[in-house]
């Protein structure tokens, strides 16, 4: 870049909120820059439900794993199976999969730059210079600029876009995670199976959320995640791996960062900047699951984008968290209310994973799950597993 080039939007970041939201605004004929850091790998378990898959034509070759159950572990480990009824969960790399999603977009006709956001000014004119360093030229370098008629920020959970634009964004609460990904073992060694996913809720791997081992073909990911700074991450995986038999084998990488856990209030700066995916905070609570929600949150946004861009009306940027928690917000309220509670003590916890063993109780959870709706088709399955959950809550039930 000689000189200045103008873009309708520029969108920072190229995660899955960001490639999506770059794929929309290029598919609806407005020229479109994305700037990503390359080589940045999130850690996460690698889960998408058949509703993404379908609703954003991902490639089943992008599969690196079928998941037909999950297993629930409490902490005097006890184990609870979950079977999937007909159905499965698909598991990728973050690595592939999301430069697949960029991909995709440059081919829409998104002008890629492989480079760090800094920072972004207001013109008179209404549009922004975005300011970034390019790739090979960390410090000290010359920054290269970008004009934008609109800017969307999908930086991440700590947003240097958010920080800047949106008062309050740095208060967002995290999670902490962090994870090994090590090369799978042989299916029944350490009682590993690579077509289940595990979710351990003790308090000796995380004090307030939970650790996990997902597999994903000939690699596994082993992770926890906790709120708690002064927690080992590092230590908890450590004894992950020893009590599953899975120190033995080989690491390939680690990685950590911080997974927010409850949306921003606010999702735009009132004139032309916008947020999508972990830099809204869109990551639902008590599961931690985050793909699909953010690339539903850079549809939307590119959506309301759209209008912005198409009107000149600043308050059409609002519309994409309207959207967003009309869809998903009485979901991510009562996932919330399950971690407040349920997480707290390994007493609870052993109490959670006893109502886990309800069929009720798995059927509902992974309709949920995979269409991305609560099921109101059983009202009388709800009756009961309310009453039972309250039984528990109440310790009128053993665990």
């Amino acid at each position: 870049m000689t000189a200045i080039e103008s873009y309708d939007a520029v969108v920072i970041g190229g995660g899955p909120a960001g490639a999506t939201a770059a794929t929309e605004l290029a598919r609806s004929g407005y020229s479109v820059m994305l700037l990503d850091r390359a080589g940045r790998i999130k850690p996460c378990g690698g889960a998408i439900p058949p509703r993404l898959i379908r609703d954003f034509a991902i490639p089943q070759s992008l599969l690196v794993a079928r998941v037909t159950s999950a297993r629930m572990v409490s902490p005097t480990d006890r184990k609870v199976d979950m079977p999937i009824d007909g159905g499965y969960v698909g598991m990728v790399d973050r690595d592939v999969f999301d430069e697949w999603l960029r991909t995709r977009a440059a081919t829409c006709g998104v002008t890629r730059y492989d480079g760090r956001f800094r920072h972004f000014e207001h013109q008179s004119d209404g549009t922004t210079i975005i300011h970034f360093e390019p790739k090979g030229e960390k410090g000290g370098g010359t920054l290269k600029q970008a004009r934008a008629r609109v800017v969307i920020g999908a930086d991440g959970a700590r947003s240097a876009v958010a920080r800047q634009a949106i008062p309050g964004a740095e208060e967002m609460p995290f999670v902490f995670a962090y994870h090994e990904i090590i090369e799978s073992p042989e299916d029944g060694v350490g009682d590993f199976d690579g077509t289940r996913c595990d979710v351990l809720y003790q308090g000796k791997l995380s004090p307030d959320f939970y650790a996990w081992v997902f597999p994903h073909g000939k690699h596994t990911s082993v992770g926890v995640g906790s709120a708690n700074k002064g927690f080992s991450l590092r230590g908890a995986v450590a004894t992950l791996r020893g009590d599953t038999g899975l120190d033995a084998k080989h690491t390939v990488r680690r990685e950590g960062a911080p997974i927010p856990l409850k949306p921003l209030r606010r999702w735009d700066d009132g004139r032309n900047v916008l947020l999508v995916g972990d830099a809204a905070g869109v990551v639902a609570p008590a599961s931690g699951e985050g793909i699909y929600y953010a690339m539903c949150c850079g549809q939307m946004g590119a959506e309301a984008a759209g209008e912005f861009l198409a009107t000149g009306d600043a308050r059409a940027l609002r519309r994409a968290r309207k959207r967003f928690m009309k869809a998903h917000g009485r979901v991510f309220w009562i996932l919330g209310i399950m971690q407040g509670y349920w997480y707290k003590t390994d007493s609870r916890r052993e109490r959670f994973v006893s109502i886990c063993r309800d069929p009720d109780v798995q059927h509902l959870t992974w309709q949920a799950y995979m269409n991305k709706e609560l099921v109101r088709a059983k009202p009388l399955a709800h009756v009961r597993i309310f009453f039972k959950d309250l039984a528990h809550m109440c310790g009128l039930v053993s665990p």
